[in-house]
């Protein structure tokens, strides 16, 4: 994450105002008002607390709004039997590749899909995944015992693996998150995971993962290049503009879009914001929009996080330099599910967290289309949320 600039001048907000749509008596900035366009079925807001598993939050989100729209059932999945068994195949792969992997408890959203795909799922409450004697997820201890494991074995001190390891893998992680159950009873019927996957009326292959890097070709597929991709899914590369298309038809036809993104920009705001601000055209040429504090007052918030103010225009070329020069990387993922428009019409995407009931929004960002055109790594949708004109591209 990249540090926030600090800048201990005095500010005034008078002659900032006018650049960002905000005059009253007061010269103090007007609030966001947004007011809601599109708004698809998500279930409650969680809580990966402290714990590297956005990816899977998102991806669980993602797949319980998918089986709303499918059925009209409304569940909470286990998150943590997604955790427990991808951390088990990605131990088994480090193992094999002597090490030379990624290895922590970041992933991305391909594993989710395979591991719904390989072993099935569980409602959470059979497997809330907290035997480690809190009320919240802290996985620090943990990812940090399950990689001293598999750092042992590549160093091979018996020369040569014995059989009993992954066993005792499963054994340490069941430890933290629980045992994962062979079979389970819900509401007086006895389910597998699988049988219990098969029993929500989606199939996983309806998704597909979709990118846009101009170092590819466009409406092929690519892997891509990022630490967390361990599985090295590939996803379709199509041009920036077409990837806004897919996301905005999906929302306007019932479908929400899993999303990977950058949060580390200034950009995106504890106030439930995120934009790419023009920093030249609110400030006149100063560094005055850089400002940022603790949000215990407006003094120290950032105007672009409390009013609307102009932002740059994110163009294929802009994106793909902050890619290459490690300005945009993969650290987080969250779930879009509507469009909002603020009160100058400008559009948002509304996006759910996975970080509790917190900000003015509890829980939910607010993110501008600018934002999501430049930091957004892939994104994950039912392949009949793609528009056909693009969609046939893609099968060429």
């Amino acid at each position: 994450m990249k540090k926030y600039y600090i800048l201990c001048l005095f500010i005034s907000l008078i002659g900032i105002n006018g650049f960002c749509q905000n005059k009253d008596k007061k010269n103090s900035p007007v609030p966001y008002q947004f007011k809601t366009i599109i708004e698809n079925p998500i279930t409650s807001i969680k809580n990966q607390a402290s714990s590297g598993t956005c990816w899977c939050f998102s991806g669980i989100s993602f797949i319980e709004s998918e089986i709303i729209r499918a059925s009209g059932k409304d569940c909470d999945l286990s998150e943590m039997f997604v955790v427990s068994n991808a951390y088990f195949d990605k131990a088994v792969k480090y193992v094999r590749l002597h090490g030379n992997l990624s290895f922590g408890p970041g992933s991305s959203f391909s594993d989710v899909l395979a591991v719904l795909d390989t072993y099935g799922i569980v409602p959470d409450k059979i497997m809330p995944g907290l035997n480690y004697g809190t009320a919240q997820h802290v996985h620090f201890e943990m990812d940090e015992v399950l990689k001293a494991i598999v750092s042992a074995l590549i160093k091979n001190p018996n020369q040569r693996l014995t059989k009993a390891w992954k066993q005792g893998f499963k054994s340490m992680t069941a430890a933290y998150l629980g045992e994962i159950p062979e079979s389970f009873n819900l509401d007086g019927k006895e389910y597998t995971p699988k049988s219990f996957m098969e029993s929500l009326g989606i199939n996983i292959g309806d998704y597909v993962d979709i990118s846009s890097w101009a170092h590819h070709p466009f409406y092929e597929t690519m892997t891509i290049e990022v630490p967390d991709n361990w599985r090295a899914q590939s996803a379709w590369n199509v041009p920036l503009d077409d990837l806004i298309a897919i996301i905005d038809n999906a929302l306007e036809n019932g479908y929400t879009v899993a999303w990977a993104s950058d949060v580390s920009e200034d950009g995106f705001t504890a106030t439930g914001i995120g934009v790419v601000p023009d920093i030249e055209k609110i400030s006149v040429g100063s560094d005055q929009a850089r400002w940022i504090g603790n949000g215990s007052s407006s003094r120290e918030i950032p105007l672009y996080a409390q009013t609307p103010c102009p932002e740059i225009h994110v163009t294929q070329e802009m994106r793909q330099e902050a890619f290459d020069d490690y300005s945009t990387t993969d650290d987080h993922g969250m779930h879009i599910y509507g469009i909002a428009k603020d009160q100058n019409g400008t559009e948002y995407y509304m996006v759910k967290n996975s970080w509790g009931n917190v900000g003015p929004y509890n829980g939910i960002w607010y993110v501008s289309k600018e934002f999501v055109r430049y930091k957004t790594t892939d994104i994950v949708v039912n392949k009949n949320a793609i528009p056909a004109s693009i969609a046939n591209k893609m099968r060429r």
